[in-house]
């Protein structure tokens, strides 16, 4: 059984500045530092800025200039559909187990997609529930480096 606990929840949103002013004055919540992802966004935290770990709300904003870093980043999705729940881009969980999971997804032929995001020390797998909602989920990079030194 692997160690599974709420990280952050995403929306993607065309009103940035009046979502996070919703939430920084409603929740509380205050704006903190955030990795350079090739698309705009605020991160929103619940205490210390310090910590990665307090980002619980990661906004999404689309550059209407340039959506490309963003399509190719998360993925296309279409501006209409974004309202309501539809704006919720994805639910994170830290977990641990990566090579059991992988090893998992792959029996369940589940398709899924990696990345290592290096300044949070995590190694990402994303994938799909059957609702269409993605599902993120944040290993500790040291597991991905442990993986790949067993594999060579």
């Amino acid at each position: 059984m692997s160690n599974l606990s709420l990280n952050h929840f995403s929306i993607r949103s065309l009103e940035i500045e009046k979502t996070t002013e919703f939430f920084s004055k409603l929740l509380g919540l205050t704006i903190g530092p955030r990795p350079e992802f090739p698309f705009p966004g605020v991160w929103l935290y619940n205490g210390d800025d310090s910590s990665w770990a307090n980002a619980v709300l990661h906004l999404i904003a689309i550059d209407k200039n340039d959506p490309d870093g963003l399509k190719k980043y998360l993925g296309d999705r279409d501006t209409s559909s974004l309202h309501g729940s539809g704006a919720v881009d994805h639910i994170a969980f830290f977990a641990t187990g990566l090579e059991e999971k992988i090893t998992l997804l792959k029996q369940l032929k589940v398709p899924y997609r990696e990345r290592t995001v290096p300044i949070l020390k995590l190694h990402q797998i994303f994938l799909d529930d059957p609702n269409g909602v993605v599902i993120e989920l944040n290993y500790p990079a040291e597991e991905k480096t442990a993986l790949d030194a067993k594999a060579a």
